[in-house]
């Protein structure tokens, strides 16, 4: 998956959710333990993922942050269990070059930093490791995301600060067929905002490909009135895939994958 691009004439790759985490907003508490993580990992894998992401501190609206310590001590343990024996590479969801590094230690072959390089260490980590590295877009903190949001232009405002990041992962060394541009659907951003990112996927490429992650967000509920989250989200990823993703984030990977080829 050289630059994870989604393949001429077919659908974007799929990013299974692995949440190792006490407190995520919708499967928090479920794959804490390795035994249960594993097999959900796997399960994806067979429902059709294409990466799996694993993650130790939540990104939900008013979560507090997660010591480096304790974030390796949820992580790393579940990705030395799945690494060495899924056919699909695994990411790092983390914003904390200490526990990208731990990761990558354990057997992760990518990093998704939701932080946007935040943390100077997490470009010449990714370079020198070689890791795949997805750079997200994020209005305020998890602390603040559902109560300070960003104002009109927000998209040329997102662009603009994808581009300068990918510009400083490349000065640091990464290597350009490693870069993943992600919006940040949900982050800092209003309902219609989202939506508008969602509708807009390829717009953030500037050469590179583009990650979408609508996954049981709450704009979902707004933009799909009487749809459950997971109906809503293979909604989303459908539109998110004709408007120029090459990758979606999810929890439903079955439901997303029959969305994205039917």
């Amino acid at each position: 998956m050289s630059g994870w691009r989604r393949p001429p004439g077919g659908r974007p790759l799929i990013m299974g959710i692995l949440n190792a985490t006490p407190d995520s907003f919708s499967d928090g508490g479920m794959y804490e333990d390795v035994g249960a993580a594993a097999r959900r990992a796997f399960e994806m894998e067979d429902e059709g993922a294409d990466v799996i992401d694993v993650g130790g501190e939540s990104t939900r609206p008013g979560a507090s942050p997660v010591s480096a310590e304790d974030e390796i001590r949820r992580v790393a343990p579940v990705i030395r269990e799945i690494a060495g024996s899924l056919s699909v590479p695994v990411s790092i969801d983390t914003m904390k070059a200490r526990v990208a590094e731990a990761a990558i230690a354990a057997g992760a072959s990518a990093i998704n930093d939701m932080g946007g390089l935040s943390d100077p260490a997490m470009a010449p980590l990714a370079a020198s490791s070689g890791a795949h590295l997805v750079v997200a877009h994020m209005h305020g903190s998890p602390r603040t995301l559902a109560t300070d949001l960003m104002g009109g232009g927000a998209l040329g405002e997102v662009r603009s600060f994808l581009r300068g990041r990918a510009d400083l992962a490349l000065a640091s060394g990464v290597r350009a067929d490693r870069l993943v541009m992600d919006p940040g659907v949900g982050f800092g951003k209003t309902h219609a905002q989202s939506m508008e990112i969602v509708m807009s996927a390829g717009s953030f490429s500037m050469g590179f490909p583009v990650l979408i992650g609508p996954s049981r967000k709450r704009f979902l509920s707004h933009a799909f009135p009487g749809m459950g989250a997971d109906e809503a989200t293979a909604e989303a990823a459908a539109l998110a895939a004709s408007s120029g993703a090459d990758m979606v984030r999810v929890h439903d990977v079955a439901g997303v994958r029959r969305a994205l080829e039917r």
